[in-house]
């Protein structure tokens, strides 16, 4: 893509700013504050998803200074510039929400395009919503040049009665309103109450889980994934990146150097620990897919049958993760994965040492703590990340099952073509014990987008059904999503994925014990099914989503969109 100069902490700078004839582009630079020794300088973008879109990113502009702050103090040049970031929280449940998968991709391409077009040697990435935190990473895959991300950190829990509160809270408070569980004055208490200021979501939903998979992958200093939004500990993390990555420079490490197959396991094993989201299959597939690492959902599969579940971290669990760093935060369970062989301890990192190197003095977790359990007397002694195959999921399905909704269940289908329609249902009182929930049409293409089904699930969950209804679907779920749900299945219905003619009344079977996602109809009916069905028409013909609808792989793929073979 490049044709680097010369000066090994300078490749790229160089060539837009040395020279006679570069002299154009540093009288532009001085007009933003360069001075002449800045020339001479490694330039590093800070990439700074800083908005007040979402709380998520509120304070991200700070946090960017704070990283420019120690570039600058290590004697490089410190670029802040901005990409876009979109709040899931806010659009759940909304076409709107359509757009969210998407700007993983234009979160990617901004910063890829921003960085080559400059030529900054180095890049620290600042992250703070779910999608930022891949579409960073898929940018530093594909440009590979010196680089760290930043995580902006967790939000601080709210409280209602003495009951810690965050966003989730208030998506299944509406369940129990449509219950009458609850008034509209409690309702109205709990959303004024839940989200106290800035920072991602609370509980081990996709924000943190992808920290935490980021920082196991190598690509974070240690404890980034573990910090409040506002801290003084995140401050300092963002300097100490900035300084950071000039001795990556030096050192030439880059980040494909660091995301390595083994890195990859090593994130995922971490994951799975944690009882992360499903978006977390998605986004590695896709972040590995950038790096040219092979990855398929296999993998996740053969890895989980070793490594356990051991957090008791919402949303199945008790605990958030502000009180995952009062004890330390993952370091130590790291430390305990390693110790057990479940880690690969020789992966270099952006530290410049090795997984192993980096935990050898990390302390365990205080005596007595209930949140992090020992690795031999687990939650669930495998993965609650489960990999479905069967004949309505040809090419594979994730199912999120931590043990506490059962391992199988068996229901009728009740069939929605959008979320809008299955969400009603439940609220109105139309879904009943014994259902299986079908939503379809909400695939990559299909939405298209593949929009995240929190809305329904958490109205579930306030029903009171969550043990006693499935739900199944070719869209996506939300970190904060929990009961016996299966998303991403492949094909998805708009590409003619046996979802598509699944019909009222079908019986339907998921079971995690033996794999399998099962439509209890013949072949040959199925067939007859199909005979009669017809691709439903795009309603998007122009723009974003249609692009996106074009160009985007299957789920089972990572729904990435730079794929283009």
């Amino acid at each position: 893509m490049d044709n680097p100069g010369t000066d090994k902490t300078r490749h790229f700078s160089s060539l837009v700013v040395d020279g006679m004839e570069r002299a154009p582009s540093r009288a532009m630079l001085h007009a933003v504050g360069f001075t002449n020794e800045d020339f001479n300088k490694p330039q590093i973008g800070i990439a700074s998803t800083w908005s007040m879109v979402t709380p998520c990113n509120m304070h991200i502009n700070r946090l960017a200074d704070d990283a420019a702050r120690g570039v600058n103090q290590a004697n490089g040049k410190a670029v802040i510039f901005n990409t876009i970031t979109i709040s899931d929280g806010i659009s759940m449940g909304t076409e709107g929400m359509k757009y969210s998968l998407v700007s993983r991709e234009v979160i990617a391409d901004s910063i890829e395009t921003v960085v080559g077009c400059q030529g900054f040697d180095g890049i620290v990435a600042i992250g703070g919503c779910d999608k930022n935190m891949p579409g960073c990473m898929i940018a530093l895959s594909r440009l590979d040049r010196p680089a760290i991300f930043v995580y902006g950190g967790t939000i601080l829990p709210g409280c209602h009665k003495d009951k810690k509160l965050d966003v989730v809270s208030v998506f299944e408070a509406v369940g129990a309103r449509a219950n009458n569980k609850i008034d509209d004055a409690e309702l109205a208490e709990i959303e004024a109450k839940a989200i106290p200021g800035a920072g991602s979501c609370g509980g081990m939903y996709t924000a943190n889980t992808m920290a935490s998979a980021i920082e196991a992958l190598g690509m974070s200093l240690p404890n980034s994934s573990a910090q409040a939004a506002v801290s003084e500990d995140k401050r300092l993390d963002c300097e100490r990146a900035g300084a950071a990555v000039l001795e990556l420079l030096k050192k030439g490490i880059k980040p494909r150097d660091i995301m390595t197959k083994a890195a990859f396991e090593n994130a995922i094993t971490v994951v799975i620990a944690l009882g992360g989201s499903t978006n977390a299959v998605l986004h590695l597939l896709a972040m590995a897919n950038a790096t040219g690492v092979e990855l398929t959902l296999d993998d996740f599969t053969r890895i989980g049958k070793h490594v356990p579940m051991v957090a008791d971290l919402k949303p199945s669990g008790r605990y958030s993760m502000a009180e995952l760093i009062e004890i330390g935060g993952i370091q130590p369970l790291m430390k305990e994965l390693l110790d057990r062989g479940l880690l690969h301890g020789d992966c270099l990192t952006v530290t410049g040492k090795t997984l192993a190197e980096n935990l050898t003095d990390v302390k365990p977790y205080p005596e007595g703590q209930d949140m992090i359990y020992p690795l031999d007397r687990p939650i669930k002694k495998d993965s609650h990340l489960v990999v479905l195959y069967g004949n309505l999921a040809a090419e594979g399905a994730v199912a999120k099952i931590t043990g506490k909704e059962g391992l199988v269940f068996t229901g009728k289908a009740k069939v929605f073509d959008a979320e809008e329609q299955a969400l009603q249902a439940i609220l109105n009182g139309d879904i009943v014990k014994g259902d299986v929930i079908v939503i379809r049409y909400e695939g990559p293409k299909g939405g298209p987008g593949m929009r995240e089904m929190l809305s329904p699930t958490s109205a579930v969950m306030g029903k009171g059904l969550g043990k006693d209804v499935a739900l199944i679907t070719d869209g996506r779920f939300s970190g904060g999503t929990h009961g016996f749900v299966v998303g991403h299945i492949t094909p998805e219905a708009y590409t003619g994925g046996a979802l598509a003619v699944v019909q009222n009344g079908d019986q339907i079977t998921i079971d995690a014990e033996t794999n399998q996602l099962t439509l209890h109809v013949n072949e040959h009916e199925i067939a007859r099914r199909f005979d009669k069905w017809k691709q439903p028409t795009s309603r998007y013909t122009r723009g974003v989503l249609a692009k996106y609808a074009k160009l985007v792989s299957s789920a089972s793929k990572g729904a990435v969109t730079d794929n283009l073979d």
